[in-house]
């Protein structure tokens, strides 16, 4: 019984730690950040085509400690309140996923602004992105039905089987991607390295989204419409 305990303990602990980490860089960005214009926006070839205020980019990082904070400290909530221990088990699996995916990008998109960066399609920023897509990746299947985190398409809602079976797929496309992103960022040809990551993203959704209605069609305890 100790060692659930304090597992949950250390992810609400990581949960409220992090949000606090974006909600503090984001403060300082708006009270003492550079007051010249920075680069808030990146294209598909890692370029800067958008630029902004410290405000503006300080109160987007508060935003996101905030929607962190929310998201996992409903998930956890959540997670305390049902008497299922798969259910329980599936949403601190939301939990982390949240607390690996919204903090990270957002400690990422700060560092890129702070600095000035106007191409983020070098070895380190691609490998740093890729490193965050397997983290997703390697928990992804492992979540619960629930509003917020996985294959959110209906079919999956209206059939369990489908919401196990498209995000256990999403979850795989995601750590390949992330691991393959990983091993070849030191000699990829930027930015058709970048390119690649992200169209192979785009495919695994749409995979992802289709096998989830593959398997809600197949499924004889689905849920009508």
């Amino acid at each position: 019984m100790t060692a659930p305990r304090k597992a949950r303990s250390a992810l609400d602990l990581a949960t409220v730690v992090l949000s606090l980490m974006v909600g503090a860089l984001g403060i300082w960005t708006i009270l003492a950040g550079p007051t010249e214009l920075l680069p808030i926006h990146y294209n598909a070839a890692g370029q800067a085509d958008d630029w902004g205020s410290r405000e503006l980019l300080g109160g987007g990082l508060a935003g996101l400690a905030l929607l962190t904070l929310l998201l996992g400290g409903g998930m956890a909530l959540a997670a305390g309140r049902t008497d299922d221990p798969a259910r329980r088990r599936a949403l601190r699996y939301a939990q982390l996923v949240v607390v690996l995916s919204i903090p990270l990008i957002s400690l990422l998109i700060a560092s890129a602004s702070l600095s000035g960066a106007t191409d983020i399609s070098g070895a380190l920023p691609v490998a740093l992105m890729s490193l965050v897509i397997l983290l997703i990746g390697a928990f992804l299947g492992r979540v619960g039905p629930n509003p917020f985190v996985g294959v959110r398409t209906p079919w999956a809602y209206k059939s369990r089987l489908s919401w196990e079976r498209s995000n256990r797929l999403a979850g795989r496309l995601f750590f390949v991607i992330g691991l393959a992103g990983l091993l070849t960022a030191p000699f990829a040809p930027q930015p058709l390295g970048l390119y690649a990551i992200v169209g192979a993203i785009v495919l695994a959704a749409v995979w992802s989204g289709v096998e989830s209605w593959r398997v809600w069609r197949t499924d004889p305890d689905r849920q009508p419409f």
